[in-house]
């Protein structure tokens, strides 16, 4: 299997992805959440880049250890989520950095760790990708209707006698697990704008819940095989053209939407 047709297969599971994690960042406003975390694992890749071994393991464990992190941070009172996300971050980042200055032989590249590329995926890690996509889908299937429930009305969720904490462990499960799967590809940096920008792009086109993650996946998957024929083409980074690419979709979109309300 050629180079290309692998990381056009990456990508087109991250774009099915971007339909169900994405979504979820979206509809739960947890952008800034998802920004963090793919921000501060990069410590995770750069320790077991230092030791030889797999990168991808290396930030899996050091994202659990950060969603730990965040949620007990966030129950100290007048603390909040996008503050103790914003505290992570900087952590996180300022640590990887650190130890990347400290270990300049590294066997990766610090911009790998950073941007990724999707033309260097292997066939381990789009089976890391399918098996997390599989998972996000068995969750949605299963806590699907309660997630909506505690998404719109977390009151009444609580009233109703649900607890929180499962449907919060499993929507914080999804993203982190995607955005983790998604940094070989396109990194620490660009990694969310790849599962974020295909469901923005989607909440705006419609207001129909069930319509999101259908065209979310759609507008991933397309958008994410046209930048990486743009990279191939034009000979620029694959990563860099996919970002751009996803991102000009949801100002065309945004764009979109206004002149048609405007119209009104």
């Amino acid at each position: 299997m050629s180079y290309f047709t692998l990381a056009s297969i990456e990508i087109a599971l991250l774009g099915l992805l971007s339909g169900v994690a994405g979504t979820l960042i979206v509809l739960r406003r947890r952008s800034f959440f998802a920004v963090a975390l793919s921000h501060a694992t990069f410590p995770g890749g750069v320790v077991f880049a230092v030791l030889g071994w797999n990168l991808l393991i290396g930030q899996a464990l050091f994202a659990a250890v950060l969603v730990l992190a965040m949620t007990l941070l966030a129950r100290i009172p007048g603390q909040g989520r996008q503050v103790t996300s914003g505290v992570v971050l900087s952590f996180g980042f300022a640590l990887g950095t650190l130890l990347a200055a400290l270990n300049p032989g590294l066997g990766v590249p610090v911009e790998a760790l950073l941007v990724g590329s999707p033309l260097s995926v292997t066939t381990g890690d789009v089976a890391a990708t399918a098996g997390v996509l599989v998972a996000a889908l068995a969750c949605v299937a299963v806590f699907g209707r309660r997630i909506l429930f505690h998404t719109f009305d977390p009151v009444g969720f609580a009233a109703a006698g649900f607890r929180t904490w499962p449907i919060e462990l499993a929507v914080t499960g999804v993203i982190a697990a995607s955005v983790v799967v998604a940094m070989p590809a396109v990194g620490a940096i660009l990694g969310v704008a790849v599962l974020i920008a295909p469901a923005a792009a989607a909440r705006v086109l419609t207001q129909r819940l069930e319509w999101i993650p259908l065209i979310a996946a759609v507008l991933g998957i397309g958008g994410g095989i046209a930048g990486l024929w743009i990279s191939r083409e034009f000979s620029i980074a694959a990563g860099g053209s996919v970002g751009l690419v996803l991102t000009a979709i949801f100002l065309i979109c945004a764009a979109f939407r206004a002149i048609k309300v405007t119209a009104r």
